[in-house]
């Protein structure tokens, strides 16, 4: 599946979890949901997913976690927030260069409406 169905269904599917939660749960809930959902549909995806960064040549464990990885293809990014704010986007630009994935989205599903909270970010 190309980058741009693969996408374009994802957001397909996360603005079905929205039609049926709704905004203001925690963000730990839509990402159970999701991952529900794209598992279903048969996307492999993978949720809090370790990354290291590596630092001269060590790897140190900060704890960064992508929420949900569709490995080798795309990095997703779940909020649930006001809005989607420059460090949501440059936290995500960070995880896709530490990853060498060259795809992102950031879904914010706190938005009335959720196409208003969806972010797509490419290296």
């Amino acid at each position: 599946m190309d980058i741009n169905t693969l996408t374009e269904k994802v957001i397909g599917l996360a603005i079905e979890v929205h039609k049926t939660l709704g905004p203001g749960l925690l963000e730990s809930s839509y990402e159970s949901c999701l991952v529900y959902e794209l598992t279903n549909h048969k996307i492999p995806a993978q949720r809090q997913v370790l990354l290291p960064l590596q630092y001269k040549g060590i790897n140190i464990d900060n704890g960064y976690r992508i929420d949900i990885l569709i490995p080798n293809t795309l990095i997703i990014e779940l909020k649930a927030t006001d809005k989607i704010s420059p460090i949501h986007i440059a936290q995500t630009l960070t995880y896709l260069k530490l990853s060498k994935i060259k795809t992102g989205l950031i879904i914010n599903f706190n938005s009335t409406k959720l196409t208003n909270g969806l972010k797509r970010l490419r290296l």
